[in-house]
């Protein structure tokens, strides 16, 4: 089964606030066990636009993090970072086929 992936970019606003969504989305995380691949970090846009932060975070399964998405602890969440931040989320599934080489 293909593992899914939350794909987000965002620009924080007020990071002072956004410091409560960061505490609060921890509970949804938890629950459908999503793990941060890649949380902030030194990129480079190479091409089309960007935003300041980036985060990929990964599911057990495309179901898990829709789930997470569409759940209470994550709406709860993500009223505490409403306001104090943009974002562009798209939640994917993983592709579990056969790659190049």
């Amino acid at each position: 089964m293909a593992k899914g992936y939350w794909i987000g970019r965002v620009d924080v606003t007020n990071p002072e606030a956004y410091k409560n969504y960061v505490a609060a989305n921890a509970v949804a995380f938890s629950k459908f066990g999503a793990r941060f691949l890649v949380r902030g970090g030194t990129f480079e846009p190479v091409e089309g636009v960007s935003r300041a932060r980036n985060v990929v975070i990964e599911f057990p399964s495309y179901e898990a993090a829709l789930a997470c998405w569409h759940s209470p602890e994550y709406m709860a969440a993500k009223a505490e970072r409403d306001g104090h931040a943009i974002a562009d989320i798209i939640v994917i599934e993983g592709y579990d086929g056969p790659q190049p080489g």
